[in-house]
């Protein structure tokens, strides 16, 4: 059964950092396309970031690009999503989840979920 566990959320102000962690087990960790997304109060669920099984692609939604960063430690089975100039908008639950790897053949389809952790931007 795979598992995916998310952690570093948190209270920080406007322009501050945050850096999230998702443990994975379960699975051959190097076997699966990693993403993070979030979900605002009263939105949709929103993609913010991919990561290709070797780590040597990433996507990011405009509204992160530049200011966030995924990357990963195939070692240590896990993703990490570092998110820099915090604005208000980033206020959200992100989640991270996990896909088959296609190795580049196709968008990934994410299946394996985490339960979210809480990221609050102060103005």
């Amino acid at each position: 059964q795979v598992q995916l566990v998310e952690s570093g959320g948190g209270l920080v102000q406007a322009g501050g950092s945050l850096r999230l962690s998702c443990k994975v087990s379960g699975r051959t960790f190097s076997s699966f396309d990693m993403g993070w997304f979030r979900q605002a109060p009263g939105k949709e669920r929103e993609f913010v970031a991919v990561i290709s099984w070797s780590g040597n692609t990433t996507y990011y939604a405009d509204s992160v690009k530049g200011r966030f960063t995924i990357s990963r430690d195939n070692a240590k089975e896990t993703v990490y999503l570092q998110m820099n100039s915090l604005k208000p908008e980033d206020t959200a639950v992100y989640y991270c989840a996990a896909a088959k790897s296609t190795y580049g053949s196709s968008w990934p389809v994410f299946e394996y979920w985490g339960q979210g952790t809480q990221v609050t931007v102060s103005s």
